[in-house]
């Protein structure tokens, strides 16, 4: 018992002293998020929707570790791209000197004419 105490504590030292990372890409139907970043700070975030549109926008939202959502950025066109046959909707975010997230919080896109919402943790 003694030796498993030990163990469970040296692994939640270690875990804690993990480096923070903000790296992380994720997909939920034809939308895709790209998020770059070092410890909780965010420096870009890219995301995709599959296919063309008129009108295609999406925006960012965040979920803080409790569940409360907020909106981040407000809507942003999207730019048509065209890569030989693959079709894409594309927009980013960018942050001069980054943005700080408290840990655990939900990094998230919408767009407004597909379903879908992928998300990304920024975590410790």
């Amino acid at each position: 018992m003694r030796k498993t105490i030990y163990t469970l504590t040296a692994a939640a030292l270690v875990f804690a002293a993990a480096p923070a990372h903000a790296d992380a890409k994720a997909s939920d139907g034809k939308v895709g998020l790209s998020v770059r970043g070092k410890g909780l700070r965010v420096d870009d975030v890219g995301a995709h929707m599959e296919g063309h549109g008129t009108g295609v926008r999406a925006r960012l939202i965040t979920y803080t570790p409790q569940g409360y959502r907020s909106e981040l950025t407000g809507w942003k066109d999207a730019t048509p791209v065209t890569a030989a046959l693959t079709k894409l909707s594309s927009v980013g975010w960018t942050w001069k000197g980054g943005k700080r997230f408290p840990g655990g919080t939900k990094l998230c896109v919408e767009f407004n004419i597909v379903p879908g919402e992928p998300c990304a943790v920024i975590h410790r």
